[in-house]
């Protein structure tokens, strides 16, 4: 029962998803000296999030150079599968890993934030679609449904998540809660203090460990991009990865200011001493009081049928 977990703080290249696919690459040594049963990536790792960007968007109109924005964009996101889902697929593969990377996907002509799941014998063996982008996020991204709400038995537990700012969605945690979660996966851009409560309070309530992986990203300056009101030598992400316990404790991280792999050894008995005053899903719930229903259908906007 005693699991290693990790989280590999890295953030998307300038360069392009190609780039970005081989920083991953690059930690492939790291990961194995590290023998961890599981790797969690940041949020819009491969696709990038574009902090700061504003697509020439203004209430009521939009500029043409924001389209244009917007089609170079869209052209980094990737396919779900796709030749880097296989890519990562045999990196899990070599390193007998399980691996949660948020990426943006895209579908059609629209883009998704996402998370995939990998695992050591199935590959691409499950995907989250990100159900509320926050604040303008929305202008890029459409909304998942319940049909991407997995919870996936691995060799290092049983996983599940939520992405950035779908933490702070009651229902939704419940709703996870509710299919036994091991180790609650986190990929995030947000690097601030508040998100580390968040995480802590998230394991304790849910009594499970907990894997937040940020991006971090150089100053606006340093990228050669232009952000309003933003001073050029702070840093666009700062960081902020860290791995909690199911009693709200810091393992490892919160790591700042650079890229790197943190890792905590575990050891998944806890769960069970942790769940013996509070199981947020058993005998603390009150199901004569309160109850959930989660609609895990498909939404498609046209359904074709023969008579």
């Amino acid at each position: 029962m005693k699991k290693r977990i990790s989280a590999l703080q890295i953030g998307t290249k300038p360069q392009g998803t190609q780039a970005t696919l081989e920083a991953i690459l690059s930690f492939e040594n790291a990961i194995k000296e590290a023998q961890t049963d599981l790797v969690v990536m940041p949020e819009a790792l491969l696709g990038g999030y574009p902090k700061g960007e504003i697509f020439g968007t203004r209430l009521g109109y939009r500029l043409p150079e924001g389209r244009e924005s917007f089609k170079q964009y869209f052209d980094e996101a990737i396919t779900v599968p796709g030749p880097e889902t296989h890519e990562l697929a045999d990196l899990a593969a070599r390193l007998n890993t399980n691996l949660v990377i948020g990426v943006i996907e895209k579908q059609g002509s629209t883009l998704y934030c996402s998370s995939l799941y990998f695992t050591p014998e199935d590959g691409l063996a499950a995907k989250h679609r990100k159900l509320m982008p926050t604040g303008t996020e929305r202008l890029i991204w459409g909304q998942g449904d319940g049909s991407t709400l997995p919870a996936i038995n691995t060799s290092a537990g049983r996983i599940s998540g939520a992405i950035c700012w779908e933490n702070h969605m009651p229902l939704l945690r419940m709703a996870l809660y509710g299919k036994g979660v091991d180790i609650w996966c986190a990929p995030t851009v947000d690097e601030r203090e508040i998100w580390q409560c968040s995480m802590r309070h998230i394991a304790h309530e849910g009594r499970m460990f907990l894997v937040s992986a940020c991006q971090v990203q150089p100053s606006p300056d340093a990228l050669g991009i232009k952000v309003e009101n933003w001073d050029a030598q702070r840093p666009l992400i700062a960081g902020g990865s860290v791995i909690v316990s199911p009693m709200g404790d810091i393992l490892a991280g919160p790591l700042k200011n650079e890229e790197g792999l943190i890792t905590a050894d575990i050891d998944l008995e806890d769960l069970k001493r942790a769940r013996y005053d509070f199981d947020v899903n058993g005998h603390y719930a009150r199901p004569d009081v309160f109850s959930l229903q989660v609609d895990e259908s498909e939404k498609k906007s046209v359904v074709y049928s023969k008579s």
